[in-house]
C-alpha cells in the first residue's frame, strides 16, 4: 500500500477529538510529501539536527513536533520554528526551552512527559516528580512555554492488558494534575500516547495526539 493509503486509513480510525503525529524520523523528504499531499501537516521527529534540515527544505506549514529524548544543548537549534515539544521530563529542560523561545520571540507549547512504562529504555517524570515539579510554583514565572498537556510511552509488549492498565493510569493522572494545577487552564488538554502497535488502545484511554510513523511509512531503516 501507499504512503497515501496508509495515511487515510490511520485517519479513519481517529475520532474528531484526536489528532494524528506523523512520526517520519528517518524518513526522507519525498516520503514526507506523499503524506503532505495526502494532507497530514503535523510530523514528528526525534532528532533536532534532522527536524532543523527538514524544516529548512520542506513546506512552512507543516508543524514539527519533537517527540524525542531532547538533550539542553540542542533546543537552541529548534526554538524558532517547533509547534511542540512532547518530551520535557525535568524542570532544568523546562527552563531552557524558555530561554531560548524568549530569545526566539515565542511561546512554545510543551507537553511533560510521564514515565508509565516498565522498561529502562524509557525516559519521564514519575508520578510523583510530576507532583513536585508543579507544586514548586517556579514554572508560573516562565512566560514563553505553555504546559499543555502530558504524554507517556506504554511497555513494548504483547500484553493489551498491561499496555491499557498503563494508558489507564496516564489518562487518571493527567486528570488529577488538570484539577490540581490546570483548573483555569483552557490550554491544557493534551494527552500524547500511543503508536503504530497501540494507538487504538490508547485512544479508548483518552489520548488527544496519537504518534504514528510505520503504519503509514512502512518499517525503517535506521
Amino acid at each position: 500500500m501507499s504512503i497515501k493509503s496508509n495515511l487515510l486509513e490511520i485517519l479513519s480510525q481517529l475520532p474528531a477529538r484526536v489528532r494524528l503525529v506523523a512520526v517520519s524520523k528517518f524518513n526522507p523528504n519525498e516520503s514526507i510529501m506523499e503524506a503532505y499531499e495526502a494532507g497530514q501537516r503535523i510530523f514528528g521527529e526525534s532528532k533536532v539536527q534532522e527536524m532543523t534540515e527538514k524544516y529548512e527544505s520542506l513546506p512552512k506549514d507543516i508543524e514539527w513536533h519533537f517527540i524525542g529524548h531532547l538533550q539542553t544543548n540542542k533546543v537552541k537549534y529548534m526554538t524558532p520554528y517547533v509547534s511542540m515539544i512532547h518530551g520535557i521530563d525535568s524542570y532544568k529542560l523546562l527552563c531552557e526551552v524558555d530561554k531560548q523561545a524568549k530569545k526566539a520571540g515565542r511561546v512554545i507549547p510543551c507537553l511533560l512527559q510521564i514515565y508509565i512504562a516498565q522498561e529502562d529504555t524509557k525516559f519521564g517524570l514519575s508520578f510523583d516528580e510530576c507532583r513536585d515539579l508543579l507544586s514548586n510554583n517556579n514554572w508560573k514565572e516562565l512566560k514563553n512555554i505553555s504546559i499543555v498537556g502530558l504524554m507517556g510511552m506504554a511497555t513494548n509488549t504483547d500484553s493489551q492488558k498491561q499496555i491499557e492498565a498503563e494508558f489507564c493510569s496516564l489518562n487518571n493522572f493527567f486528570t488529577e494534575i488538570k484539577q490540581t494545577f490546570f483548573a483555569q487552564e483552557s490550554n491544557f488538554k493534551e494527552l500524547s500516547m500511543g503508536m503504530s502497535h497501540d494507538f487504538p488502545l490508547a485512544i479508548a484511554q483518552g489520548s488527544t495526539l496519537v504518534r504514528v510513523g510505520s503504519k503509514i511509512f512502512g518499517e525503517r531503516n535506521y
